[in-house]
């Protein structure tokens, strides 16, 4: 459920905004991912190995808009978890353990992350568009808490992953208004560094359809890789979304 609460003081010249989101991400996996690996055949696929499914997980927003020259703040969390029993037909190395060829083990992930965003919206430019048009530019950092763990019971091998990621990324965001009770909207968060690169993309369209109560829908892709803290990932994350809440 998504909730919008916006405040407005009069007669004075600061203004509160506050939008409270929460709904539902089905998450679809695909990629490699290796931990401590010296080989290419130490990678894991997700969907080929590991046999992970789509998930549905919960996906929650918080956008304060704040006064005069202070940024705005946007808060996002995403947790994000997968397990499936597998096997892969060669030995990989995972952590400090091998593991067996062409015999089955289970594995979870998670990757649950977190941003905080700091931003502004390009001044004059509603008015300029008759409200119409927004764009916000700024910086956001991602906390990524990755949790892995894969066993192998009939020989007794087990290894696991818990490390924390702090990644700095570009924050780009427009929303279109072509009537009062449609938004189109479309988010970026991205950067780029030394072979590795990080893309979150979220395209959202809302509908008010009954007085302060509006539905909202739309698609993310993320786009990940990197080699950091011994891990390695080349694994994107996508599929639909969908909220519902009031605005005032």
């Amino acid at each position: 459920m998504v909730a919008v609460v916006v405040v407005g003081m009069s007669g004075n010249a600061s203004a509160l905004g506050l939008e409270i989101s929460a709904g539902g991400w089905a998450q679809s996996p695909d990629g490699q991912l290796a931990y401590k690996s010296l080989a290419t055949t130490d990678s894991l696929d997700l969907e080929n190995d590991a046999r992970y499914d789509e998930e549905t997980q919960a996906l929650v927003r918080v956008k304060i808009d704040m006064p005069a020259v202070i940024p705005n703040i946007y808060l996002m969390a995403s947790p994000m978890e997968f397990e499936g029993a597998g096997q892969k037909t060669t030995a990989f190395d995972f952590g400090d353990i091998q593991f067996d060829a062409s015999i089955p083990f289970t594995s979870r992930i998670s990757l649950d992350h977190y941003d905080l965003a700091l931003y502004y919206g390009i001044p004059l430019l509603g008015t300029a568009s008759l409200n119409t048009l927004n764009i916000d530019l700024g910086i956001n950092v991602r906390m990524i808490d990755i949790e892995a763990e894969i066993n192998q019971p009939t020989v007794g091998k087990r290894e696991s992953i818990d490390e924390t990621l702090y990644v700095p990324m570009a924050f780009l965001a427009v929303q279109i208004t072509p009537i009062e009770e449609l938004s189109i909207e479309a988010e970026a968060r991205g950067v780029g560094y030394s072979g590795s690169h990080y893309y979150d993309f979220i395209g959202r369209i809302k509908y008010k359809f009954a007085g302060p109560v509006f539905a909202a829908a739309g698609y993310r892709h993320e786009e990940i890789e990197i080699d950091e803290k011994d891990i390695r990932a080349e694994v994107d994350f996508s599929g639909p979304f969908a909220e519902a809440g009031f605005q005032f």
